[in-house]
């Protein structure tokens, strides 16, 4: 046991001569550290995306509510003609009369003759 832990401490199994079974292994293992190490990189660089766009999505929604809710007071009707008024126009006291239009009645062949 002395003499194997010895004999790799000292690397002797990197010039024996079955060291190219040897290398290749290790050459193996280390490409595979290697991927390993871009995949975790490749990870952590999406999940910070993540972050920053569900933190981009939450300011993008109340910002939403926040217009949506300005829109709706510039929509109401008081805040509409206290604007008017300032250039003049008043809201009219008399309410508004619904206008029908009739159409009129297509006349027939015979209808057209008779007159």
């Amino acid at each position: 046991m002395k003499g194997g832990v010895y004999s790799i401490l000292k690397a002797k199994f990197l010039i024996n001569d079955d060291a190219a079974k040897n290398w290749q292994f290790i050459i193996f293992l280390i490409v595979l550290a290697l991927v390993m190490i871009a995949n975790s990189h490749n990870y952590e660089q999406k999940t910070y995306r993540i972050t920053e766009l569900d933190k981009e999505v939450k300011e993008l929604r109340s910002e939403f509510v926040d217009r949506r809710s300005e829109l709706m007071k510039l929509k109401m009707e008081s805040t509409i003609a206290t604007k008017m008024e300032e250039k003049m126009i008043f809201p009219s006291s008399v309410p508004p009369k619904k206008i029908k239009v009739l159409k009129e009645k297509e006349k027939g062949f015979f209808e057209k003759l008779w007159q």
